[in-house]
């Protein structure tokens, strides 16, 4: 996987946006490969956001979810300067995690 994911974090008014771009294949379990054989089952489950090291999102997520994941969401009180994080874990156990810093 190459960049596992891309966070750009805008604040504006007293709240920052944030945008998140992950790098999954997020296979359902159910398409068939080039062979006929089914592809197995391979998505993120869990995510998790921060804002300077306390977490302001949780999510669960399951195979329904599509291929190379975009997340947005306001954070509140958030300021220029401030750091964002996350950490997403998938169903085989690889968790990946990534911070950037509120423009």
């Amino acid at each position: 996987m190459a960049d596992p994911m891309r966070i750009r974090a805008q604040a504006s008014g007293g709240k920052a946006t944030v945008r998140i771009l992950m790098a999954h294949e997020m296979e359902s379990g159910q398409r068939k490969d080039e062979a006929g054989h089914i592809a197995p089952a391979w998505y993120i489950q869990e995510v998790t956001a921060s804002h300077n090291g306390n977490t302001v999102l949780e999510a669960e997520w399951g195979p329904g979810v599509s291929k190379n994941p975009y997340l947005q969401f306001v954070v509140k009180g958030a300021q220029a300067g401030d750091t964002i994080g996350v950490r997403w874990k998938d169903n085989r156990g690889d968790t990946r995690s990534d911070e950037a810093t509120v423009s």
